[in-house]
C-alpha cells in the first residue's frame, strides 16, 4: 500500500506543480520539503531543503517546539530563550498571577535567571525525527479485516515502532499519525523538556490588546508575545525543574532580523497546526456551515455575557476568569468568521459539483459508490454528532460537576479486600486548583443557561433519562440550578477539606467515597457520562470508523481522478499538530467591495484605540509617554512609526499560534497568532485572495523588551541580523 500511495501522491504533486505555484496554500511536510523547494526559490528563498529539516544537521526545525500541547515556540539565543505567544503563555501568567502580583494586569520580567519562575506540567517539544512507517504499521494487514480489526493492528503495531523509537529514554517520546485518512502512516519522534521558566510577558493590554473585540480581525495591534527560558540537566538532558539546572543549549536558534516587511516579501511559517479538513465531503460542510456551528456560537455566546458580567465587577474575578473567558472566545468567534467564509465561498455547492463530476468519472471503477456512501454515512451520524456537541457545549461545561467527578477519581478500591483508599494529597491539590479560579454564580447561572437551550434544542428522544426525570421533578432548569448548588458539598470550601481531613482510615474513606458518589454535583456529571458512554458515543464511534474508511478510499480516488483527469488541486496531508511547512507572502486583502487593508499596522493605530474606559483597549501610561515623546528608539519603520503587525498568505490554523515567521533568509521577523476572520475557513476551504495569517513584527516586541520591559539585557544573548 505504501508503494502505491506514495506513486500516486507524488505524480499528481508533479503533475499539478505548474498550477499550484501560484497559491500559498499547504501545510507541508518538512521531511517532504524538497518537493516544494523549487517552487519556494522561484518565490525568493534563499535557502535549500537541508537548511529546512536535516536530521544529519542541524537545521530549522531544532529551533522550533511544541509548546504544551497547542502552540508553537521558538528559540531565539544559544541560552534556551524562547517566544511564544501571550495567549500561548496565558494560562502560565494567570497561575503565578493575585491580586497583589497582577502579572496579567502589570506584566511580568525577570531581571535574572533567578528571578524566572518555574512553570509545572509546562513541556516543550522538539521533533527529532518523523519517518514514513506506513509498511511497519500495516504488516499482516488482511482487506478482508473489519475497520475494528484494522485499527487494533495499527495500534499494536504502532506501539512497536513506538517502544523501538523511545528506548534510549532520555525525554524522547513518539508518535504514529495517520495521514490522508489512514492511506499514509508517519512517525514523529520527540525530545520532551519539563523544565520551562516564565521569563518575561508584557501587561495584558499590550499581550491581548482589544480582547475578544479585535480577536481574529485586521487591523490588528495586540503585541501577542511571552518569553520562557529551557532548563536542561548538566549535560542538556531533560530534567525535572531543579535549581541545579542550567539554560538548554539548543543545536539551532532564529537569528533575528530588523530590517522590516513590505508587501510581497516571502513569507516561511515553521510550526505544528492542530487541525483542518481539506477534503471534506459537502455533507460534512454542510453540518458545520447549518447545524454545529451555530448551535455552538449560541451556546458559547450565552456564556460568555455571563463570565463577562461578573468579570466587569470584580477585579478578582477577572484574574480567574480570565484565561477561562479567552479560551470559550477563541472558538466562538472563529466559528463565526468560518460560517460566513463558507457561505460566501459557496463551498458546500462548489464540492457537491466537484463530487458528482467525481462520481461520474468513477462508475463501474475502484472508486465507484464511495460518494453516496459517504453521504449516507454522514446522514446516519448527524443526530450524534448533534448531541455530542450539545454535551460537550453543556454538561461538559459545568465546573463545578467535572471538579466532582475528579475528587470521585481520587479514591481507590482493592479489588480482592475492597478496601477502599483515598489519594488525600492528590485531592488537596485539586481543591487548591479549583477554588483559586472559582466563582459560584457564574457557573451556576451558566448551568441554568445552557440546561435551558439542551432542554430547548436536543430531541428528545436523545435526552438522558436522569435529565427528563430532573426536569420534571423541579420544573426549570434554574430551580434544579438552586437545588444542585445549594446542596452539593462541592459548593462548600471548608465543608470538602473537612471530609478530605477526615479520611485517615478505610473506612473513612469508604464513607466519604458514599457522600462524594452522592452528591448532586457529581451524579450530574456521572449520569451524563454514563449516557453519553453508551447511547451517543458507541454510535458514533461506530460510523465515523465506516467513514474513515470510505474516506481512506475517497482520498486515494481524489488523488487520481485530479491526475488523470488534470483538474487542479493541491493535496498534502491534513493538520494533525505535527510539524509543518507553510509559505506565502506579505500581502493586503480587500473583504468587500470598495475596502482594501494594507498588509501592516503600526504604534499609531494602538492610539487611536486607546480608551482609558474600557479595559481591553486601555494601554499603559507609560506607552502614552513614550508616544507622545515619539521615543521609539531603533525600532521604527521608514515612516518614523513603530510597526506592530503583518499579514501574509501562508495557510495556518490553531496550533500556528506562536510559530516563527521567516524571510527569504531564514531569519525571524515575526511571530504568527491569528488569521483573519474572515479567512477563517481555511480548515476546510481556502481562499488565496482573502485568507491572511496576522503575525506579530519582531520589532514590536524587541520595543516592548525594552522601553516598556526595561529588560533589554535579554538583547545580550540575542544574535541580530543586520
Amino acid at each position: 500500500m505504501k508503494t502505491i500511495f506514495k506513486l500516486i501522491i507524488t505524480a499528481a504533486v508533479l503533475a499539478l506543480a505548474g498550477w499550484t505555484a501560484k497559491a500559498d496554500e499547504g501545510m507541508w511536510l518538512p521531511s517532504l520539503i524538497s518537493q516544494r523547494i523549487g517552487d519556494m526559490q522561484e518565490k525568493g528563498f534563499k535557502l535549500n531543503a537541508e537548511d529546512i529539516y536535516s536530521i544529519n544537521q542541524a537545521s530549522l526545525k531544532d529551533a522550533v517546539v511544541l509548546f504544551g500541547r497547542g502552540c508553537t515556540g521558538e528559540l531565539i539565543s544559544p541560552e534556551g530563550l524562547l517566544l511564544t505567544n501571550h495567549h500561548c503563555g496565558y494560562g502560565q501568567i494567570q497561575k503565578h498571577s493575585s491580586v497583589e502580583h497582577d502579572y496579567l494586569k502589570d506584566g511580568f520580567w525577570a531581571m535574572s535567571r533567578a528571578e524566572e519562575l518555574p512553570n509545572p506540567g509546562l513541556t516543550v517539544s522538539f521533533l527529532e525525527r518523523m519517518e514514513d512507517v506506513t509498511e511497519k504499521v500495516l504488516e499482516g494487514y488482511d482487506p478482508q479485516m473489519s475497520e475494528a480489526q484494522r485499527a487494533e493492528l495499527v495500534k499494536k503495531n504502532s506501539k512497536a515502532i513506538i517502544d523501538e523509537a523511545t528506548k534510549e529514554g532520555k525525554g524522547l517520546r513518539a508518535t504514529v499519525e495517520a495521514l490522508y485518512y489512514g492511506n499514509q502512516y508517519f512517525m514523529f519522534l520527540y525530545r520532551e523538556y519539563a523544565d520551562v521558566r516564565l521569563v518575561g510577558a508584557p501587561p495584558s493590554s499590550i499581550g491581548k490588546f482589544g480582547g475578544d473585540t479585535d480577536n481574529w480581525m485586521w487591523p490588528r495591534h495586540t503585541g501577542d508575545f511571552s518569553m520562557f527560558r529551557i532548563y536542561a540537566d548538566k549535560d542538556n538532558n531533560p530534567a525535572p525543574y531543579s535549581k541545579d539546572n542550567v539554560p538548554y543549549k539548543p543545536k539551532k536558534f532564529f537569528r533575528i532580523s530588523t530590517k522590516g516587511v513590505h508587501e510581497g516579501d516571502f513569507t516561511f511559517i515553521y510550526g505544528f497546526p492542530g487541525r483542518t479538513q481539506e477534503y471534506i465531503h459537502s455533507d460534512g460542510v454542510r453540518y458545520i456551515e447549518e447545524t454545529g456551528d451555530p448551535h455552538k456560537i449560541n451556546l458559547r455566546t450565552l456564556r460568555l455575557n455571563i463570565q463577562k458580567k461578573y468579570m466587569g465587577q470584580s477585579q478578582k474575578v477577572r484574574i480567574q476568569y480570565s484565561s477561562k473567558n479567552a479560551t470559550v472566545a477563541n472558538a466562538w468567534k472563529k466559528w463565526q468568521g468560518e460560517v460566513k467564509g463558507i457561505k460566501k465561498m459557496k463551498t458546500v455547492q462548489t464540492k457537491q459539483e466537484f463530487e458528482k463530476a467525481f462520481d461520474r468519472w468513477a462508475k463501474g471503477g475502484e472508486f465507484d459508490g464511495v460518494i453516496a456512501k459517504i453521504a449516507q454515512l454522514y446522514k446516519d451520524l448527524e443526530p450524534y454528532q448533534f448531541a455530542a456537541d450539545y454535551y460537550t457545549e453543556t454538561a461538559r461545561t459545568i465546573e463545578l460537576a467535572n471538579f466532582a467527578a475528579g475528587i470521585l477519581g481520587s479514591f481507590k478500591t482493592d479489588k480482592e479486600s475492597k478496601a477502599v483508599t483515598f489519594d488525600s494529597g492528590k485531592a488537596s491539590g485539586m481543591a487548591e486548583s479549583f477554588y483559586k479560579d472559582y466563582y459560584l454564580p457564574i457557573d451556576k447561572e451558566c448551568f441554568v443557561a445552557v440546561m435551558t437551550e439542551f432542554d430547548s434544542n436536543v430531541p428528545a428522544e436523545f435526552k438522558p433519562a436522569y435529565f427528563t426525570s430532573m426536569m420534571k421533578k423541579y420544573g426549570s432548569a434554574q430551580k434544579w440550578a438552586d437545588a444542585l448548588f445549594g446542596k452539593s458539598i462541592f459548593a462548600d470550601r471548608a465543608k470538602l477539606e473537612k471530609l478530605i481531613e477526615g479520611c485517615s482510615t478505610s473506612k473513612a474513606a469508604a464513607k466519604a467515597r458514599k457522600t462524594v458518589a452522592a452528591d448532586p454535583a457529581t451524579v450530574f456529571a456521572s449520569e451524563f457520562a454514563k449516557w453519553y458512554a453508551a447511547d451517543v458515543q458507541p454510535h458514533a464511534t461506530r460510523i465515523n470508523q465506516e467513514l474513515q474508511l470510505a474516506y481512506r478510499d475517497y482520498m486515494r480516488g481524489q488523488m487520481v481522478y485530479c491526475r488523470t483527469q488534470r483538474v487542479p488541486k493541491s493535496f498534502y496531508p491534513d493538520a494533525n499538530l505535527t510539524l509543518r511547512v507553510a509559505y506565502g507572502h506579505i500581502k493586503g486583502y480587500s473583504p468587500s467591495d470598495a475596502v482594501y487593508y494594507k498588509p501592516s499596522s503600526t504604534i499609531k493605530g494602538i492610539m487611536q484605540k486607546d480608551n482609558p474606559d474600557i479595559f481591553d483597549y486601555n494601554i499603559p501610561q507609560r506607552l502614552r509617554d513614550i508616544y507622545a515623546q515619539k521615543d521609539y528608539g531603533r525600532w521604527t519603520d521608514e515612516t518614523g512609526e513603530v510597526p506592530v503587525c503583518f499579514i501574509a498568505t501562508n495557510h495556518t490554523t490553531g496550533g500556528n499560534s506562536g510559530s516563527p515567521v521567516i524571510n527569504a533568509d531564514g531569519d525571524l521577523i515575526g511571530l504568527n497568532f491569528d488569521r483573519v476572520w474572515e479567512g477563517t475557513m481555511s480548515d476546510i476551504v481556502f481562499d488565496p485572495e482573502i485568507c491572511r495569517n496576522i503575525s506579530l513584527d519582531v520589532r514590536y516586541v524587541l520595543f516592548t523588551i525594552e522601553k516598556l520591559g526595561k529588560a533589554e539585557y535579554l538583547f545580550d544573548e540575542m544574535v541580530f541580523a543586520e
